[in-house]
């Protein structure tokens, strides 16, 4: 599960609709402009921490000479030294910062809804588009069929494709 920069604002716009037509929270119009600035906050630091400690977990592969297969295992344990969520934990924790920026912003008038509500309905969104990876994963995968997985040819073009239907998507 990854979430794309590029589609921060459509999200945070996503978002504000849903829980302000569901009489979730309670935004003045002029304000709406800003709680969607709050949303795409907490869902551009999410992106810059996800990259930080993907970055990281690579350079520790560098220094321990370790195989690639072993950068999710980095990764997870560096989240979990952070008390960062990624992969399948990656909803509930954003989530959780977005319920205390709504909890604690001066933009957001009242909060009518409990956690329970806010949870499920901002989880139904994340998920539609956090699922996004797993589809340009298989789009990618589609188109390079004729080529064997785990060799440096298959890699290289793997990220070329990847990267071709990302800009084609206005993903990153």
């Amino acid at each position: 599960m990854r979430l794309y920069k590029g589609r921060i604002p459509e999200i945070a716009e996503e978002i504000v609709k849903e829980l302000m037509e569901g009489d979730d929270i309670e935004v003045e119009e002029k304000e709406v402009p800003e709680v969607r600035l709050d949303i795409e906050a907490v869902l551009n630091e999410y992106v810059r921490t996800e990259r930080e400690i993907s970055e990281k977990a690579k350079d520790l592969l560098a220094v321990r000479k370790l195989d690639y297969s072993y950068l999710n295992k980095l990764k997870q344990a560096l989240a979990g030294e952070r008390g960062f969520g990624i992969n399948e934990d990656a909803v509930p924790y954003i989530i959780k910062q977005l319920l205390e920026v709504f909890m604690h912003s001066v933009h957001v008038e009242e909060v009518f809804s409990d956690d329970q509500t806010m949870r499920k309905k901002l989880s139904t969104i994340l998920r539609r588009y956090l699922s996004e990876d797993s589809l340009v994963d298989q789009e990618v995968r589609r188109r390079i069929k004729n080529l064997q997985e785990g060799t440096m040819t298959w890699d290289i073009e793997y990220q070329r494709v990847m990267e071709d239907i990302k800009r084609n998507r206005k993903l990153d």
